[in-house]
């Protein structure tokens, strides 16, 4: 089987709801990501096969197939690229790395893009079901569905609550675990760690116009008793605003050819495809699933926790990535180096490319070799890509 490799994966910084980005159109913002990667890997954009493109609320600016409106506008890629847009929930855009991958790895296709968008400005979550519940217009949950579970609500706050009384977390462990992702995204930023994968975007704001570099979501002035103090989302709960994941606006892609096209492009990769895995489970408690995925990946891989250098697990909410911790015995110094989502935001569908391009560079800055990265998913899916560094 055909071996794939990333070649180039970027991100712009993330924007807060009604902040930065929220006057970028979202196929525009999609485009700079696919021109980036386009222009950083120096490829041949006629050159490219397909282009996977992950985004959760497909509806409005974000309708009529946004991966393919973003491939039009872009600066770089002909019209006669491809393109298609998938709904994985918040793992959409990690899909679209692992459809990419499948196809170089099956030999149909040489260079994909996999990519990722979500204005949650512009396109509120859930959106593309609510609006039409509003206008009569029917609910996702069929009689088949109701049959099966009964009077049950498909919610992440509530599986997000349910997987810190499972697992034991009380409210000031996920205080402090919030904590840590702002300090590690504040060192991050302040050292330059994401230079390397930020793509600029060119914004306009009341100081005129400005390139938008540093992700908007980071609290610099984050403490812990500030984050104690904020309301829970629930008054029989633990969990808040501030050890939840960011509503976030961004995108990001990252290039995935095979062996034979590297040599003939000449390109230099930054990571060699080691496993994908996905599985589902209970979708009422909904976010454990990243748990028992790593367990398979791992098992497939034929690799234990401790062969792999750093974690990139996103932090939907704070048990998540407590959770997974405690369930595989992982290093917490390895896990989220550079923060997470819960400091960084969490853009839907761009965040499974927005997290593997943090991993890849992230292995090159630490001189690392093997990444793992894992997504909670709407349903109780759960996505786990293993990545070697070359």
């Amino acid at each position: 089987m055909t071996t794939a490799y990333i070649v180039e994966a970027v991100r712009t910084a993330g924007g807060r709801r009604g902040g930065r980005l929220a006057g970028v159109h979202p196929v525009d913002l999609l485009a700079k990501s696919l021109d980036a990667v386009v222009e950083r890997s120096g490829v041949d954009p006629a050159a490219i096969d397909d282009v996977v493109t992950g985004c959760v609320s497909q509806a409005g600016e974000q309708a009529m197939q946004v991966g393919r409106m973003g491939v039009l506008a872009s600066k770089h890629l002909p019209q006669s690229t491809p393109a298609v847009t998938i709904d994985r929930q918040c793992g959409s855009s990690q899909q679209a790395i692992q459809f990419a991958a499948q196809a170089v790895m099956s030999g149909t296709q040489d260079a994909v893009i996999a990519s990722g968008v979500e204005s949650m400005s512009r396109v509120p979550m859930g959106s593309n079901a609510t609006f039409h519940m509003k206008e009569g217009l029917g609910h996702y949950k069929s009689p088949g569905l109701e049959e099966k579970y009964p009077k049950v609500q498909f919610s992440q706050f509530m599986g997000a609550e349910m997987i810190a009384n499972k697992h034991g977390f009380d409210k000031d462990q996920l205080d402090s675990f919030a904590l840590g992702s702002h300090a590690k995204a504040i060192k991050a930023t302040e050292t330059g760690a994401f230079k390397a994968e930020i793509v600029p975007v060119e914004v306009e704001t009341p100081e005129g116009e400005q390139m938008h570099t540093v992700d908007e979501g980071i609290r610099f002035d984050a403490t812990l008793d500030g984050i104690a103090g904020v309301k829970l989302i629930s008054t029989e709960g633990k969990i808040t605003a501030a050890t939840s994941s960011q509503i976030c606006d961004g995108s990001s892609a990252v290039l995935v050819v095979s062996e034979e096209f590297l040599k003939t492009h000449n390109l230099t990769p930054l990571a060699r495809i080691h496993n994908l895995t996905v599985t589902a489970g209970d979708p009422v408690i909904m976010l454990e699933e990243p748990l028992f995925a790593t367990d398979k990946a791992l098992e497939r891989a034929g690799m234990k926790i401790d062969d792999i250098d750093l974690y990139e697990v996103n932090e939907a909410f704070a048990p998540v990535p407590l959770a997974w911790l405690k369930h595989t015995g992982a290093d917490p110094d390895k896990l989220n180096v550079h923060g997470g989502a819960i400091a960084l935001g969490h853009p839907l569908g761009a965040s499974g490319t927005k997290l593997m391009a943090t991993l890849v560079h992230a292995l090159k800055r630490h001189d690392k070799k093997y990444g793992l990265q894992t997504m909670c998913e709407g349903g109780g899916v759960a996505n786990v890509t293993i990545v070697e560094a070359v």
